[in-house]
């Protein structure tokens, strides 16, 4: 009954809910800037990036320089690079020139009086340096974070998916390019160690300081790329996945060492789990780490970083309220799952995040599926639809910087399962997960590729049901009644007009497929039944009478 109420309560304000988002954000220059493909980004595509920096840790400050090497797509003189106060470039040089920069905001257009010759690859180093902002809510508000360990040395790392990379480094802070490679050297202190992205190629001492050099042989969002600066300690295993062995290893804090060794065990099971729903581990060449962070935990790219407490649940607590989620820790297995949805599928636009997100909080509940069966993981996606808010659409504004309600993570995984029983072949579903990940490897994509891979490979038009619930925040009802003992009246209600989603119904012990429309249909059934919608689509029922 509180299901159906709430559902009601939906209907009543679904117009102003799924009408209501453009209206209530309001856009800046600032916005597009961030958010847009802008002239001074498109006609140039990222190669590699060769970022060092010198971290300052008594001052919490920073200076580098990046080196970034692009190739010409088309002619054009002028180059936007992002950097946000208050950080500053210093300067920007091309074939040891300076070059002329106009600034505007966090966004700094570089004046090329080189020709830019398309096929060309070219080079600017631009330095800079400052005190960058300091995270007031790691991973949520980001930055960097300045701490200090139990034995009183520094505890330093940044986190910036929302905020953009260039809250710490410069860059083209736009998701659609990802740079093909990249070396990061970070200096620090002598009795620290930097992890970062990547494979360590070599560490050199330099007096009081320590540079280590950390290189990226695979594609990498720039939200991906990170420095973790404290007093680690290694431990490492070998793991054998689809692709040969795979390098798994781990950074703790020297006090932590022994339980990591025993808690971290969650890692190998995800990269078993995960290899089986998703594929083959995406970044084999640039090994899996995870490391630990003066903060909750985020998906850097071969660079996973975690702060839990050593506990199962997140912050010891189950998300989904059914007890599964003590089964695992929360942060290796989501954080990690992003590696194949975020980090190998990445979204062109944060407005699809959902891409991110949703299937990240759905492998939560494969993951479970795996090691306990498929029913413990319906009840562990079912249990977190408690967290859902259904007050706005789960993708974004386009083009501004502007991502979707927070509905993409419970909701989306729920999403999802309603798929699979759609699908109603786990093994056809499975390929349809894997194959997204070979289809769409190492590379930025949009919804509408999404959607229309999932839909083909499916072989069912999907395009209303991703209207539905990416686009639009209600819940469809399933409204019915019997005009006789057998005849069955039913019809999509709370939804769009041309939303046309089949559902299975429980009739006693038979389980029936039907194809409601938003037009009332009937159908004759063989007996009298007691009749209950499977409880693992996600939509509500109400009979009429």
């Amino acid at each position: 009954m509180n299901l159906i109420i709430k559902l009601l309560f939906t209907l009543s304000f679904f117009f102003i809910a799924s009408g209501s988002y453009s209206q209530e954000m309001i856009f800046t220059r600032a916005d597009t800037l961030r958010g847009s493909i802008t002239p001074e980004r498109e006609w140039w595509d990222l190669n590699y990036y060769h970022l060092a920096v010198e971290v300052f840790p008594e001052t919490k400050s920073i200076k580098g320089t990046n080196t970034v090497r692009y190739q010409v797509k088309k002619a054009h003189q002028v180059l936007q690079i992002d950097l946000q106060e208050p950080l500053r470039i210093i300067n920007a040089k091309q074939d040891g020139k300076n070059l002329e920069i106009r600034k505007e905001g966090a966004a700094h257009f570089i004046s090329l009086p080189k020709k830019q010759v398309v096929g060309e690859f070219e080079e600017v180093v631009i330095s800079y340096e400052g005190q960058p902002k300091e995270a007031v809510r790691p991973p949520w508000d980001g930055g960097i974070t300045w701490q200090k360990d139990e034995n009183g040395n520094h505890f330093i790392a940044s986190s910036n998916q929302g905020i953009g990379s260039s809250i710490w480094w410069p860059s083209k802070d736009h998701p659609a390019d990802e740079v093909d490679s990249m070396l990061i050297s970070v200096t620090v202190p002598k009795n620290l160690m930097n992890i970062s992205n990547g494979r360590l190629r070599k560490t050199e001492t330099n007096g009081q300081t320590k540079t280590f050099h950390w290189f990226v042989s695979n594609p990498i969002n720039d939200y991906g790329v990170n420095i973790n600066i404290g007093d680690y300690v290694h431990f490492s295993e070998k793991y054998q996945g689809e692709k040969g062995l795979l390098d798994m290893e781990y950074y703790v804090m020297r006090e932590n060492l022994e339980k990591a060794k025993k808690h971290f065990s969650d890692a190998g099971r995800m990269m078993e789990a995960f290899e089986h729903w998703f594929g083959p581990y995406p970044f084999y060449e640039d090994s899996y780490k995870l490391v630990e962070a003066p903060y909750l935990g985020m998906e850097h790219q071969s660079s996973v970083t975690y702060g839990n407490g050593y506990q199962n649940g997140y912050r010891g607590a189950d998300l989904s309220g059914t007890g599964w989620g003590m089964k695992f820790d929360f942060i290796i297995i989501h954080e990690s799952g992003h590696e194949w949805f975020a980090n190998n599928i990445t979204y062109k636009d944060v407005a699809d995040m959902w891409i991110h997100e949703s299937f990240t909080n759905y492998s939560e509940s494969l993951y479970v599926d795996y090691f306990y069966g498929k029913e413990a993981g319906q009840e562990y996606v079912r249990g977190t639809r408690t967290r859902i808010d259904n007050k706005l659409p789960i993708i974004g504004r386009y083009s501004v910087n502007s991502r979707g309600s927070g509905d993409m993570y419970y909701k989306g995984g729920n999403i999802l399962n309603t798929l699979r029983e759609i699908v109603n072949d786990d093994e056809k579903w499975r390929k349809i997960l894997r194959g997204l990940n070979s289809e769409f490897y190492h590379q930025t994509v949009t919804t509408a590729q999404v959607e229309d891979y999932i839909s083909q490979e499916a072989g069912i038009d999907l395009s209303s049901f991703f209207d539905q619930y990416l686009r639009n925040s209600a819940v469809p009802i399933l409204e019915y009644y019997f005009s006789d003992d057998l005849t069955f009246n039913f019809r999509w209600a709370n939804c769009i007009l041309s939303f046309d989603m089949p559902v299975d119904l429980h009739l006693g012990d038979k389980k029936v497929r039907i194809q409601p429309t938003t037009k009332w249909t009937q159908v004759t059934l063989e007996k009298k039944s007691d009749l209950t919608v499977d409880v693992d689509y996600y939509v509500g029922s109400l009979r009429l009478r």
